[in-house]
């Protein structure tokens, strides 16, 4: 359940809604054997982005970040699994997409550092946090995978 550093935020970002890469994006994690627990497609406001993207707001490229997260809607996740938010960083790839190994999300789908296709959470900490400004608890669903035996073994 939450807070055990087995969920992760993850979100699609405008970019990546627009070339239609949401379905892309949680294939991945399907197949990597991570289960969704929460998802939602909205216009993210400049509240919610405020919050989400504190520690950024001192940046001189803040106002551009806004302008790019609020062009239009995104698509908000909460994945659960072993070590996620370790493995869905690594899935990511680097955020300078130049560097983003192929076979990492941003690696094979991204051109630009700024239109980098998604946002994982960094931290257990951090993911806490993100996955409370963008989810209601009650949002989460909890639910028994029938597979969990082959992904994770005996």
């Amino acid at each position: 359940g939450a807070g055990n550093g087995f969920q992760t935020l993850v979100l699609v970002k405008p970019d990546a809604v627009q070339r239609r890469l949401v379905g892309d994006v949680i294939g991945r994690f399907e197949r990597r054997g991570f289960k969704l627990v929460a998802m939602k497609l909205l216009q993210a406001d400049r509240g919610l982005l405020d919050q989400h993207y504190q520690h950024l707001q001192q940046k001189p490229f803040y106002p551009a970040l806004l302008a790019y997260m609020t062009s239009g809607p995104l698509v908000a996740m909460v994945w659960e699994g072993y070590n996620v938010v370790r493995s869905t960083r690594a899935m990511v790839g680097d955020t300078d997409s130049a560097k983003a190994a192929a076979g990492t999300i941003r690696g094979d789908l991204s051109m630009h550092v700024s239109r980098n296709v998604v946002h994982a959470s960094d931290s257990v900490e951090t993911a806490l946090k993100e996955i409370g400004f963008w989810f209601q608890r009650d949002e989460l669903v909890a639910w028994e995978c029938g597979d969990s035996q082959y992904t994770y073994g005996p």
